[in-house]
């Protein structure tokens, strides 16, 4: 007897175990921030898919993303971007963009002019200040 209640007590803390995160995970507001730090156009291209994707999945109002570009990831938040466009449409789409502004700096320091950002970026001071700050924050990290 106290065999069988001993496998049935473990059984059901295995069970608890597994339902609690994804229970969890279903509760409250999701939070996502994606860093953009590569030129590389399919890595750019994926990390816009990774946020159209989760924003599907878990529905507009159920999840805050914010993708958040430096170093050489920041040439897909401008307007010389071929996906300047997408941008744009998913800045209206709540989806929230970031670029850092010490990239920004030494841009403008090596070519003489400031990158002009695509509609509807914001400006942060630094790039992995802010993605540090928004895990601080409960944001998933992604990075494509």
């Amino acid at each position: 007897m106290i065999k069988s209640n001993w496998k049935a007590l473990v059984t059901g803390a295995l069970l608890v175990c597994a339902i609690a995160p994804m229970s969890s995970f279903a509760e409250g507001k999701h939070k996502v921030v994606i860093q953009v730090s590569s030129g590389d156009e399919q890595t750019q291209m994926l990390a816009l898919n990774n946020a159209v994707n989760v924003q599907k999945d878990l529905g507009m109002d159920n999840v805050e993303i914010e993708i958040v570009a430096y170093g050489p990831g920041l040439g897909i938040m401008t307007a010389k971007s071929k996906e300047a466009p997408r941008v744009k449409s998913l800045a209206a789409q709540n989806i929230k963009f970031s670029a850092c502004g010490n990239t920004i700096k030494a841009v403008t320091k090596k070519t003489g002019k400031a990158p002009k950002l695509t509609e509807g970026v914001n400006v942060v001071p630094a790039g992995v200040i802010r993605i540090m700050e928004l895990q601080g924050q409960g944001y998933a990290y992604i990075r494509p």
